[in-house]
């Protein structure tokens, strides 16, 4: 291996071992991975619809993850998409708000508990954000957000970091989308040749 491959695939393991630690931390709280695939398992069952919303790079998680679970078969949208559908009281809404709260997160989630939907928030901040307050189940992640990631008392900068502000959350939570849509899948009984056959061939 030369040095450059070398220094790569060190960078990686540091990146992902600093992602995977926070599935690890001692919580209180009922693992997220649980949570959203007992909720989305609910929501398969009924028939029901699934919108995701999130700002940012949280956003472009969980618009990686609403394409997973229309591959899996269930209706899913992204709020603000053209197509999106009104939701209703037997929808989900999987909102994403890792600092604890952002203004349009807390506007989605309002108005969808305003027409009876259920709202699942993914969030770094349980007990403080401004979001949760919407939601009917919170999935902790356990991860540094842009909340944590400010100047020190002094006024100084923070040495440089591998994952600056939310990266940490951000991959956090693609990590997880993938371990939700694996036991999402298992659950359902969903094979491999079903979810590549909703695959769009429009590329």
């Amino acid at each position: 291996m030369d040095t450059g491959s070398a220094s790569m695939a060190g960078l990686a393991s540091q990146i992902c071992s600093h992602i995977a630690s926070i599935f690890s931390k001692p919580t209180t709280d009922p693992p997220a991975l649980d949570l959203m695939v007992a909720e989305l398992t609910s929501i398969a069952s009924q028939n029901g619809r699934v919108f995701l919303y999130g700002v940012g790079r949280e956003g472009l998680m969980l618009k990686a993850l609403c394409m997973r679970l229309a591959h899996l078969g269930l209706s899913a949208h992204f709020v603000f998409d053209m197509t999106t559908p009104p939701i209703t009281s037997k929808d989900l809404l999987i909102a994403s708000a890792g600092p604890g709260g952002f203004s349009t997160v807390d506007a989605i989630c309002s108005v969808a508990k305003s027409h009876r939907g259920r709202v699942l928030l993914l969030t770094a901040q349980p007990e403080t954000g401004s979001s949760v307050k919407y939601a009917d189940v919170v999935a902790y992640v356990a991860a540094q957000t842009m909340a944590d990631d400010e100047e020190d008392g002094g006024g100084k900068e923070k040495s440089r970091t591998l994952l600056p502000m939310g990266s940490v959350y951000e991959g956090g939570l693609f990590v997880l989308f993938e371990m939700v849509v694996y036991k999402l899948g298992e659950a359902l009984g969903e094979s491999p040749e079903a979810i590549r056959a909703r695959h769009t061939n429009l590329e």
